[in-house]
């Protein structure tokens, strides 16, 4: 019973140290100069890139020029296409997370004000960006 315990806490402590991040922070862009925010990248069992992103001190969408309807959350590998990632969603309190999982190991994240939360390319202005390069 003793060993099992011993090699279940020792394969806890591997996927606790496999799945520590690395932090990378954001940069915010002019229309919200006040925005801060910060990137941890892991790894998932798969191998695939995990993302979590942290938000603070974002503006309303509604006081935006241009006005927008939502925070989109993009991903770009070097020379490729934006992909939309999904909608950060803000609490009344101007703070917001965003979760995915991603096979790209080297990307641009950034965070754009958009009209259409399902926009196909970024139009909207840059809210917040980061390169992430293991």
């Amino acid at each position: 019973m003793r060993k099992l315990f011993t090699i279940c806490l020792a394969l806890a402590l591997l996927c606790t140290v496999a799945y520590a991040g690395k932090k990378y922070p954001m940069t915010a862009g002019s229309i919200v100069p006040a925005a801060r925010g910060e990137v941890e990248i892991g790894k998932d069992k798969n191998g695939n890139t995990s993302l979590k992103m942290t938000v603070q001190h974002l503006a309303k969408l509604e006081n935006l020029m241009p006005r927008a309807a939502a925070y989109v959350v993009w991903l770009q590998e070097r020379g490729g296409n934006s992909e939309n990632q999904g909608q950060l969603k803000v609490d009344k309190n101007l703070n917001g997370t965003f979760e995915t999982v991603t096979p790209l190991k080297s990307f641009d994240v950034f965070v754009t004000a958009e009209q259409d939360a399902r926009a196909r390319d970024p139009r909207g202005p840059q809210v917040l960006t980061a390169t992430i390069q293991p």
